[in-house]
């Protein structure tokens, strides 16, 4: 029998409520980890707890927006009060709003994607790092995409919080490698998750939109098809664990190779996550 790779860990995962968050929290469960699921969504946050404990984890929900100070420092302070340690965190929450090119975006909304995408990995990487200081010990994995390598069309707030995300994940992981802290992100490419209803709004409705995928998977990528959230969480896995205990500093594109040979900029969307 397998090991388990996260056995008697503790976790925070940002965002998992749905999607990319929810495939982690879960995979994390399965894996031995104690989770804690973390989320602005109540309701689906506490499903998300609800699923690990029905399938035999230990997990509970923590209400936080990870832009916000206070919010960030509590759900870090939760967590060590509920199992006095916490070896890792997962900053995945993030947002993207529709056509935000430089003339049609607000200050308000770019300020608000840069809030979450950005500041959420940095509040949460600084709450949790300052516990695995005191551990001598933890893994960050941040949830960047392919967008922070080759922004998109329509998305630059989105492309521009992301490449943050890669910057500032090499950053720390240079700094608290000396304590024994790995600081690494993946870069999805486009993953169906329930942001798709946006993409579907953008074509026309679903069946347009489905062509338009079907178009995409076909010419786009070599593995011909979109990933799945539990693709993106396999490789959340792989850096959260001791198998990836000499990577730190790395930013893992999960892409199904689109990026191999495609210049993800010609394209009319972005990855979402």
């Amino acid at each position: 029998m397998t090991a388990l790779r996260l056995k008697n860990r503790v976790a925070l995962v940002t965002g998992s409520s749905s999607g990319i968050g929810r495939a982690t929290a879960l995979l994390f469960s399965d894996e031995g980890a104690k989770v804690a699921v973390v989320d602005i969504n109540e309701k689906g946050g506490n499903e998300t707890a609800q699923m690990i404990s029905k399938s035999g984890g230990e997990s509970f929900f923590v209400k936080a927006d990870v832009s916000k100070d206070t919010d960030s420092k509590q759900m870090v302070e939760s967590v060590i009060e509920k199992y006095a340690r916490l070896d890792i965190v997962v900053n995945n929450a993030g947002i993207f709003l529709e056509n935000d090119t430089a003339t049609q975006l607000s200050a308000e909304n770019w300020s608000k994607i840069i809030d979450v995408n950005l500041k959420g990995v940095f509040l949460g990487s600084k709450y949790g790092i300052s516990q695995m200081v005191k551990q001598k010990s933890g893994s960050i994995v941040n949830t960047a995409s392919v967008a922070g390598f080759f922004p998109a069309r329509n998305l630059s707030a989105y492309s521009a919080s992301k490449a943050g995300v890669i910057a500032l994940t090499k950053a720390m992981a240079a700094d608290y490698g000396p304590h024994n802290i790995r600081v690494n992100c993946v870069c999805p490419g486009e993953i169906v998750t329930a942001m798709d209803t946006v993409l579907e709004e953008r074509w026309g409705g679903r069946p347009a939109y489905f062509q338009f995928r079907d178009e995409v998977e076909r010419n786009r990528y070599p593995l011909k098809r979109f990933g799945k959230p539990e693709d993106v969480a396999r490789a959340m896995l792989f850096l959260a664990s001791d198998e990836s205990s000499w990577i730190t500093g790395a930013a893992l594109i999960v892409d199904g190779g689109s990026t191999s040979f495609n210049n993800a900029s010609l394209l009319n969307f972005s990855s979402l996550t």
